[in-house]
């Protein structure tokens, strides 16, 4: 779900060559002089439990974090930023820049020993958009404009009509609707991932199984207790075997921030979770600074309207609800890790992204509440009528903080009655997705460095879109960007109507905050937070 990457200037440039590839590959790296424990073991917190193991079928950062360890596909993000080979060792592009083929390498196996082939791209490709495995992610490949994965996904045509082929066994090629400029980097999200077919035919939906899992990255499963550990361990069959350090790693599914503390003080734990309990986070930072690790980030939080339901198919309710949110107050008085207060959806940090001039974000808080109470009176609503909804959010107690803070002030300034409502993971990703819910805590990571990644969220066919915003001229700006030579004008004209229409209440640009024991090497955060355990080592301690 996310990655920082080349940038668009440079992916520019090696166009013109017709030729992107580069020698780098990711692994760990040790520096000269330090002495490694020999013990090469390490203790994740990764929030919560895991919806699926499955590259195909995940959805949120849990099952992310666990799947890039287990698989790889045709390139991976590099630590400090940058596309590297994975599983294939080079690529190219044709002169329309259409057509991409990739070279496998003649060393990729799967865990089981099997060799990795382009046939197993051409089937993982094509499951990923086959309407019988209702992948939540099959807009992914529509976003990456493969041929023929659009009408695919609506039934109109088979998914062996997906137009991706095996030249011959190590060599992959793939045909795009129009050339996009980001192209190969958006081939290190796990949606594109290799899955084994054989083991999928053998086993079906339970082919996640540890003793069934047959997985492609640097790590194997080995155990999945359900609620209480992910163990993976080394991948002997893996290409790059040779350059990981880490031999076991164990992913403990703690959502409460508290626990996940006392386990890291207790030297359970290693590495935290990608949010430091804000009751702890300044003290923190001044008892151990070199173990708090802070990141800025491509990430969104936000809260969606159900645009359907009403009274939130009226943009003056949803106006309403966004200017009354004190964002300053969440950002620096709830949170103070570093957020960034915003009406944009699209972080600041990424690449191409130039954001329009926001009436809403020079208003006074003073004058936005004004406003808020302006635009419900027309409705109908004030606090001798008030507006009554249900608040959903997933069980966290960062996410429990902010709503019980927002809904005060919806109370205070609107008179709205705001029941709260927390659930499980699982359950909270199956409502917000079909729509079951007023009002929505949500967030949102970037899965490669360019504005489209936030902003295809909330086109009108992307199955993620659980706000149920639908909008012909978004959508039309959005088709355009993906050809333009210069996309950002389109971006910027897409975020206004975002501004106008407010679908979702943008509250704040996220930061990673992370605790990490002083012994684990290794470890770079970049924007899009996306961390793979075969870059670290544990040093002697």
């Amino acid at each position: 779900m996310k990655t920082k990457r080349l940038a668009l200037s440079a992916i520019s440039a090696s166009f013109l060559a017709g030729v992107l590839s580069v020698s780098s590959v990711q692994s760990a790296e040790v520096p000269a002089g330090v002495k490694l424990a020999k013990k090469q073991e390490i203790v994740r917190v990764n929030g919560s439990e895991p919806s699926s193991l499955d590259p195909q079928k995940i959805e949120g950062v849990p099952g992310a974090y666990v799947t890039r360890d287990l698989f790889e596909g045709l390139v991976s993000d590099s630590p400090g930023g940058g596309t590297v080979p994975g599983i294939a060792e080079s690529w190219s592009a044709d002169k329309t820049k259409t057509i991409y083929t990739f070279k496998i390498r003649k060393n990729a196996k799967w865990s089981n020993g099997d060799p990795i082939t382009a046939h197993d791209f051409v089937y993982s490709f094509q499951r990923a958009v086959d309407p019988k495995l209702a992948s939540n992610y099959s807009w992914y490949m529509e976003l990456a404009e493969i041929k023929n994965a659009s009408a695919i996904i609506k039934g109109k045509k088979k998914p062996s009509e997906l137009a991706v082929r095996a030249v011959d066994d190590y060599t992959f090629e793939v045909t795009l609707n129009k050339a996009i400029p980001y192209f190969v980097r958006m081939m290190a999200h796990y949606t594109t991932f290799p899955v084994h077919k054989a083991t999928i035919e053998k086993y079906g939906n339970k082919w996640t199984l540890p003793s069934n899992i047959v997985s492609s990255g640097a790590y194997k499963l080995k155990d999945w207790a359900v609620n209480e550990r992910i163990v993976l361990e080394r991948n002997s069959h893996y290409w790059n075997d040779k350059e990981t350090v880490i031999n076991k790693v164990t992913y403990l599914p703690i959502v409460d921030r508290n626990t996940e503390l006392n386990r890291y003080r207790a030297g359970d734990v290693d590495m935290g979770y990608e949010r430091i309990a804000l009751e702890h986070f300044r003290r923190l930072k001044k008892e151990i600074p070199n173990e708090v690790k802070v990141t800025g980030r491509a990430s969104i939080y936000y809260y969606a309207f159900n645009n359907k339901r009403k009274p939130f198919n009226d943009v003056r309710v949803r106006k309403a609800l966004s200017l009354a949110i004190d964002r300053d107050v969440v950002a620096s008085k709830i949170l103070g890790q570093g957020q960034i207060p915003t009406f944009n959806f699209t972080p600041n940090n990424l690449d191409g992204f130039v954001p329009p001039a926001n009436p809403y974000a020079k208003m006074t808080q003073q004058q936005r509440d004004a406003e808020a109470i302006k635009l419900l009176k027309e409705v109908g609503f004030g606090k001798d009528k008030p507006l009554s909804f249900t608040l959903l959010y997933n069980t966290d107690d960062n996410h429990k903080k902010i709503a019980i803070a927002i809904s005060s002030m919806w109370k205070k300034k609107l008179g709205a009655k705001v029941n709260l409502e927390n659930q499980e993971w699982k359950t909270y990703l199956d409502n917000k997705r079909l729509g079951n819910y007023d009002v929505a805590r949500a967030g949102w990571n970037g899965d490669y460095n360019e504005a489209s990644t936030m902003l295809d969220l909330l086109t009108s066919n992307n199955s993620l879109n659980g706000s149920q915003y639908r909008n012909k001229e978004y959508d039309a700006l959005l088709a355009k960007a993906k050809t333009a030579e210069n996309p950002s004008e389109y971006y910027t004209k897409a975020e206004a109507i975002i501004a106008r229409d407010m679908p979702v209440a943008p509250i704040y640009q996220d930061v990673t905050t992370r605790l990490i024991k002083p012994y684990v090497g290794g470890y770079k955060g970049n924007p899009l937070d996306n961390t793979y355990t075969k870059n670290y080592y544990i040093i002697a301690h």
